[in-house]
């Protein structure tokens, strides 16, 4: 498993839950893998209870399958759910880049520009993980610049559908298409373009419908 450090504060299960959301979105965990808490609860430095829990979370999303007295599955990518996640986050993201359109100041943008820098540099070098970390930090800014940071957490949790598949087009679609739409994003921030924002932020989400059939057909044991 890819793990971090516990930050400050954070309580075990709020850990493991964060450490399993990154290593299911990472493919870490493969869908329809067997997980056992024992196992989790040792790498991650836990007891089971704290794991348990989070296991429990997550299957409420039906992104984890627990079977009683047999332990516990990641889900096959289920496409009716990815569309899920995505109408969800179409609707969402497509708002807040009007959002912030209105209220991106310079420090913004400036926040907005280093992230896309450091996408081009890791996309040439290809630090896949890295790349995937900066794609999420770009979108978790747009909420922050809009004020609704608290909206992105909630979004976060059902979008990890979605996110499983953003993550596998990443390393799958090997060009910088999903780079230079981040670019034209911010550019059209800068510019104060909604309209623009809108429509690029449409064409962004839409995207990875295409690359869903592509991913499938390279790995048809990840799906339903």
């Amino acid at each position: 498993m890819y793990l971090t450090e516990r930050l400050p504060r954070e309580t075990g299960r709020d850990y493991a839950l964060r450490m399993l959301k990154d290593n299911i979105v990472r493919l870490e965990l493969k869908p329809g893998s067997l997980v056992s808490e024992n196992e989790l609860a040792a790498e991650m430095g836990l007891s089971r209870t704290p794991v348990r829990e989070a296991l429990i979370e997550l299957s409420k999303v039906k992104i984890v399958e627990i079977y009683p007295q047999r332990g516990s599955a990641i889900a096959r990518i289920d496409c009716h759910m990815v569309e899920e996640a995505k109408f969800m986050r179409r609707v969402l993201e497509c708002a807040v880049i009007e959002l912030d359109c209105a209220l991106a100041d310079a420090k913004a943008i400036n926040m907005l520009q280093e992230n896309v820098r450091l996408q081009q540099f890791y996309l040439e070098n290809y630090y896949a993980e890295t790349l995937t970390d900066l794609d999420n930090q770009f979108h978790r800014l747009l909420f922050e610049i809009a004020q609704k940071p608290q909206v992105y957490t909630l979004m976060d949790t059902i979008s990890i559908h979605f996110d499983r598949v953003r993550s596998m087009a990443l390393t799958t679609v090997k060009n910088t298409k999903i780079v230079q739409d981040h670019q034209a994003l911010m550019t059209a921030v800068a510019q104060k373009d909604a309209v623009r924002a809108r429509a690029l932020m449409e064409a962004h989400l839409d995207r990875y419908q295409i690359d869903v059939e592509k991913i499938q057909a390279q790995h048809p044991d990840y799906f339903i």
